[in-house]
């Protein structure tokens, strides 16, 4: 539980870094970073749905 809450106020703060703990590095954390740096609200929302979804 605590991982997951660290997670979702990393998401706020650092979606790039939240999405790298959760996944690695890979596909998810590209479309993560290419988000931040075009607009940074749907990095945000990215990071969230990355580390909030199972699996």
């Amino acid at each position: 539980m605590d991982n997951k809450l660290l997670l979702i106020i990393l998401s706020l703060l650092l979606p790039p870094i939240a999405v790298f703990l959760k996944k690695g590095v890979g596909v998810d954390l590209l479309i993560n970073i290419v988000l931040c740096l075009l607009v940074f609200f749907p990095g945000v929302v990215h990071a969230l749905w990355v580390t909030m979804k199972d699996g």
